[in-house]
């Protein structure tokens, strides 16, 4: 910043109520918050990282407060660990509680819930963070929490302004996870481990500013936890246009699709992508596949396995960024075949590089490729692989997508810009208080 103060005007990205906006910004002492924050696997490092990086740049002040793995944390920016009792890395996690565990409301929380089926790392994290601010609160003037949204933050609200940014609600995937349990015990067994969506629920209804990484995210979270629609401020992510750029040396390889797969789990939509690519498959000896991600056993190894086609299928996970944009920039076509997502980095990113880019209608997945990409109804498999042979076999229109998708990601998806809508937020959190 300028001194001490920065004037913020159109936001790219932003949603029309912070369009045009003026608003005065000062240098901060922002805490943010992450119950895990892996660098590599999920986004949630990635966005504490490049966050934080924006917020720097901008003159705040930051700190990362995380639970484990922890985030890469940038030059200038600090780190406080809160480490969890990682239960799931435990042989006989029953069997991993301590005498100096029971003095401690986080760690029996966390134990309890582990050991009863459900998923407690939000809610002792935001205990342990809860007890940490009680002591060294006085050292910040806001904190942005990156989705814990657990409801030891309504009482953090209470000492400390609070902002939280929203993703996608998981009570989408919990849906679609109990809908494809076939006995009784295991959808009873998936809504008990899907609890913390409720109290994320409540969470998101009590805490005052919210940033919104997408309009979808924004709708998704009023429908599924009644959060009074428009309450949440929508910026776009950024992305790390020194990593995620063309490069005119590399050559598209003809045939070669490329994809992200966190998980086989419907939502992700890996099913609808290998029906697709099992079609392709058929009549060209030529199409392969490439992922980011692995391929566990389930319903989409299966599906290759039953038609021999294994051998034509990568799969790789742990690699660097740099590593994930020489496969875009290397890919005939990048799908995004998920059946909801809040944002959708792969396609940002893909885009980015230059690549033609086919993604499904669920979520924000058409509010990030624009008009820049094919989308494609989620969930159709066939309407997929109509979309992909297109590419293949247009030359003329796969240029067209790429050309449009690189200034489409150069000129949309800025950190900064994300940064200017965190930090306007945060005057706002802090005025109101």
């Amino acid at each position: 910043m300028d001194g001490a103060v920065a004037e913020i005007g159109r936001l790219s990205g932003a949603s029309p109520e912070t369009e045009g906006e003026t608003l005065a910004l000062r240098p901060r002492r922002v805490l943010l918050s992450g119950y895990r924050s892996h660098p590599h696997v999920g986004g949630q490092g990635v966005y504490l990282r490049e966050l934080a990086i924006g917020l720097r740049d901008l003159g705040h002040h930051v700190t990362i407060a995380s639970g484990p793995p922890y985030p890469d944390v940038p030059e200038g920016v600090n780190l406080v660990e809160f480490p969890s009792l990682n239960l799931f890395e435990e042989s006989n996690a029953f069997m991993a509680l301590r005498w100096k565990h029971l003095l401690s409301k986080a760690d029996r929380s966390e134990w309890l819930a582990h050991n009863t089926g459900a998923f407690g790392e939000l809610k002792a994290f935001a205990y342990r963070l809860r007890d940490w601010i009680s002591r060294h609160g006085g050292d910040f003037d806001v904190i942005h929490d990156n989705q814990t949204l657990a409801t030891p933050f309504i009482d953090i609200q209470r000492q400390i302004p609070v902002v939280a940014t929203i993703h996608h609600p998981v009570a989408i995937d919990r849906e679609f996870a109990v809908d494809g349990a076939q006995k009784r015990v295991d959808k009873w067994l998936t809504r008990r481990w899907y609890g913390f969506t409720d109290m994320q629920a409540r969470t998101v209804r009590a805490l005052p500013h919210l940033l919104a990484v997408s309009d979808a995210a924004r709708t998704s979270h009023a429908e599924h936890y009644g959060m009074a629609d428009g309450k949440a401020v929508v910026a776009f992510n950024g992305i790390d246009h020194a990593v995620f750029c063309p490069d005119e040396t590399v050559k598209r390889q003809s045939r070669l699709i490329a994809a992200t797969a966190s998980a086989d789990v419907p939502i992700k939509g890996l099913d609808v992508l290998m029906t697709a690519f099992v079609a392709l498959a058929r009549h060209d000896r030529d199409v392969r596949l490439e992922m980011i991600g692995q391929l566990r056993d389930g319903p989409a190894k299966a599906l290759l396995e039953k038609h021999r086609l294994m051998d034509r299928v990568t799969a790789r996970s742990g690699v660097t960024r740099e590593v994930i944009a020489d496969l875009y920039r290397r890919a005939n076509v990048v799908v995004c075949p998920a059946r909801f997502e809040g944002f959708g980095f792969p396609a940002a990113e893909a885009m980015a590089c230059g690549a033609p880019v086919i993604a499904s209608d669920g979520g924000a997945l058409p509010e990030v490729v624009g008009e820049a990409g094919r989308i494609v109804p989620a969930g159709d498999a066939a309407a997929l692989e109509i979309a992909i042979r297109s590419v293949f076999n247009e030359p003329e229109l796969a240029s067209d997508m790429s050309r449009a998708g690189a200034e489409r990601a150069r000129n949309v998806f800025c950190w900064r810009n994300h940064a200017l809508a965190a930090s306007a937020l945060y005057e706002k959190a802090i005025g109101a208080c």
